[in-house]
């Protein structure tokens, strides 16, 4: 069945009237947005043909026929099939009551090159042709003797909608029989007679190729199978003695690791004991923190005289204060003297004074002046010198600050020496004690001198013991550092007041203990020559096993043992594999020769009695080979289709050749399956029927996009092939664009909110 002219009225979402040529669209593409129609277009053409669609769910849906508030649905299809042209049409109304039915069904046979072109004319019913069918009971034997097929078989090897597309992958064997028993036909035995001989010169071909891989295996014999199974029990030997001698290897092997090990330690503990030496110099440095403790003692020392010697000086300089004191109070009246002014009155008689008389030289109280600023600058220079000291010489600058103070008091005390004039002392006491003065304030400046020196003296002692200390406290921490290191040995107590007694006593101690050690070295280096040649003969013996067996020395005993176990044992397996493989064949043999015999028996004794159920068998397995081989198209080259006793199985190459039924198959792959089904029901089945059913055409209807690219691609390409022979009809119903671009005649369908509409584009 070939569909030429589809036109709908009313018909679902085609509520105005759309027509659609198929005349000359050999491979076409229904194409647009989901939802818009693409699948009522194959809705339309099951309707006209059986008066239903698969996705009504039969009769009872036939309200869904009609467009929403529509009264009245029209359907035509213009189809040619086995050479003849038909026109089937369909009407459904609405009545008052809401009752749906059909209100017309016929099927005509056209004229022989009637054009459908003047379908659009107006032709009445009459103008069409001869009435093979005028109602829907008729129609239903007329479609079938027309299309060849029943409305089930349609929808699997035809139109194949939405949801059903895998039906005949997965239909019941009494089914599929079924269905191919209404594709072939049992009329013309010629051509049973054909293919019997084809089935005939099949098997003999077969029987040629199982004698020739028979010849290759002949070399599969008791001989070559009696060595295999001895070298398997050689290895199996070889592997048990190794199995054995290797845990006494690894303990010989370890018995070496460990006393290696101790070697190693026991070298490393005598390296460490003979590093155990006194630092050079160490005696030195505890001499040389002695004579600074004793360089800094008498610096100490001798600070501490010149600060006694500095307060002896500030007592001898008190006492002259009070001896200046005695001498302005012996002068009273040049004294007063100094305070009387030319005209004024005497503060002692109230007299005025004409003149006042000059100072008479060697007076006491000039030279008590004139030391009294003496005194004043020697305290000045002492304070200098004791604010530079330390506390001890503080104590000296407050005595200087008090003379200072007694010293800015002389002239107002003067005034009160008037009254003791008359018990002053002489001049020359004066004089003396004058130079006394000058004496002591030398004195002064010598003691501050020397506490000076003495304190830079005491400096440089206290630099010289601190260095000397840290270095003795770095020698200790050295020490101790080089103790601790030996913690693990146990070494002696150290003697904490003299750090080179203590380096003494370390060292001889390690001295013992590195000769304890290399006491006990040689006895240890034997035994690592000992464990390492018993390893030696342990290996040298394994390497002996593997020689007598006709094997290299091994790098890993065990398991070159298990490997050598592994490949005798799979070449046994081999060769029993070929034998066996061998005896299959020879029953594939006798099966062919036999399936040949009966072939040649049946080309020549052809009888109607179980020749269906053989043609049957032959039709199933040609259709099955042709599709098989599309999948392996489809799908790379991963699945081949089989069947066994009427049920079919995938055989997955990419798992070893599983095979998996086809229930099994995942959505991506049952398509794949499917789509090669109906490729092989297109290609082969209209050649080997013999009825009126003709698959000049197929639409697909499902599936497209859930493929991936590359498999997209092979589909598409496989379309294109199958098109490209011109003895069929190819339609595909899809929204992909990539496989609606390389399809050359595209029909868009859009709907707006009234209807959908058909416009063809491409070709």
């Amino acid at each position: 069945m070939r569909p030429m002219r589809l036109d709908m009225a009313g018909f679902t979402v085609f509520r105005e009237e759309t027509t659609v040529d198929f005349t000359d669209a050999d491979f076409f593409a229904l194409v647009g947005p989901t939802g818009s129609g693409k699948s009522t277009v194959l809705d339309a053409i099951c309707f006209a043909l059986y008066g239903t669609v698969p996705r009504w769910g039969g009769t009872r849906g036939l309200a869904n026929a009609l467009a929403p508030s529509a009264t009245e649905a029209r359907v035509r299809l213009v189809f040619e099939s086995a050479g003849d042209r038909y026109v089937a049409t369909r009407v459904v109304r609405r009545d008052g009551r809401g009752t749906v039915k059909t209100a017309n069904a016929g099927l005509q046979l056209m004229p022989p090159g009637f054009d459908v072109t003047k379908l659009d004319t107006g032709l009445s019913p009459e103008d069409l042709g001869e009435v093979v069918a005028g109602t829907p009971a008729e129609m239903e034997q007329a479609v079938l003797d027309a299309v060849g097929l029943p409305y089930e078989q349609f929808t699997s090897c035809v139109v194949l909608p939405q949801g059903q597309f895998a039906d005949f992958l997965h239909a019941k064997p009494a089914t599929r029989q079924q269905i191919l028993v209404n594709l072939l036909g049992l009329g013309i035995y010629e051509e049973v007679q054909k293919k019997a001989t084809e089935r005939a010169g099949q098997a003999e071909a077969k029987l040629e190729a199982v004698d020739k891989v028979l010849g290759g295996l002949a070399d599969v014999d008791d001989d070559s199978l009696a060595a295999a199974r001895e070298r398997v029990d050689r290895m199996r030997e070889l592997a048990g003695a190794v199995a054995a001698a290797v845990p006494e290897l690894e303990r010989a092997r370890a018995t070496a690791r460990e006393q290696t090990a101790a070697l190693a330690a026991l070298d490393a503990e005598l390296t460490v004991l003979a590093g155990v030496r006194p630092p050079d110099g160490i005696a030195e440095l505890a001499r040389a923190v002695d004579a600074a403790q004793a360089e800094h003692d008498a610096a100490a020392g001798a600070l501490a005289s010149a600060r006694a010697e500095a307060e002896r000086a500030e007592a001898q300089l008190e006492a002259a204060f009070r001896a200046h004191e005695e001498a302005k109070a012996v002068d009273q009246a040049v004294a007063l003297r100094a305070h009387l002014v030319d005209g004024a009155p005497c503060p002692v008689c109230e007299q005025p004074v004409p003149r006042v008389p000059a100072v008479p030289k060697g007076s006491a109280v000039t030279r008590a002046l004139a030391a009294g600023k003496a005194a004043r600058a020697a305290a000045e220079a002492a304070k200098r010198v004791v604010q530079e000291r330390d506390a001890a010489a503080r104590e000296l600058d407050r005595v200087l600050l008090r003379a200072r103070a007694e010293h800015d008091q002389l002239g107002t005390r003067l005034a009160e020496l008037d009254g003791q004039l008359a018990d002053a002392a002489t001049p020359a006491a004066l004089r003396g004690a004058l130079a006394e003065h000058a004496r002591l304030r030398r004195a002064l400046e010598e003691a501050a001198g020397a506490v000076r020196a003495g304190r830079d003296a005491a400096r440089r002692a206290r630099s010289s013991l601190d260095g000397a200390q840290e270095r003795l406290r770095r020698a200790w921490r050295d020490f101790d550092t080089v103790r601790d290191g030996l913690a693990r040995f146990g070494p002696p107590a150290a003697d904490r007041d003299d750090v080179a007694a203590a380096w003494a006593v370390l060292a001889e101690w390690a001295g013992e203990q590195a000769g304890r050690r290399r006491a006990d070295r040689d006895g240890l280096a034997a035994a690592v020559d000992a464990a390492e040649a018993a390893a030696g003969e342990v290996a040298e013996r394994i390497g002996g096993l593997f020689d007598a067996a006709g094997l290299p020395a091994p790098r890993d005993a065990q398991r070159d043992a298990a490997v050598a176990v592994e490949r005798a044992e799979a070449e046994l397996r081999r060769l029993e594999e070929r034998r066996e493989q061998a005896a299959e064949l020879r029953e594939q043999r006798a099966g062919h020769e036999r399936e040949a015999r009966v072939a040649r028996a049946l080309a020549g004794h052809l009888r109607a009695n179980n020749f269906e159920r053989w043609l049957l068998a032959e039709a199933l397995d040609l259709l099955v080979d042709g599709a098989s081989r599309i999948l392996r198209e489809l799908s790379g080259g991963q699945y081949d289709l089989v069947h066994d006793k009427g049920e079919f199985f995938v055989v997955d190459h990419h798992d070893a050749g599983l095979r998996r039924g086809v229930r099994t198959l995942s959505g991506g792959e049952t398509f794949q399956a499917s789509l090669a089904l109906a490729l092989a029901l297109s290609e082969q089945l209209a050649g080997m029927s013999t009825s009126a059913a003709s698959l000049e055409s197929i639409v697909l209807d499902e599936g497209f996009g859930t493929l991936d690219a590359a498999t997209l691609d092979t589909v598409a390409a496989t379309l294109e092939n199958l098109a490209a022979r011109g003895d069929r009809m190819v339609g595909v119903v899809t929204h992909v664009p990539a496989l609606a671009e390389r399809i050359p005649v595209r029909f868009e369908v859009r709907k707006d909110a009234r209807t959908a509409r058909v416009e063809r584009t491409g070709l």
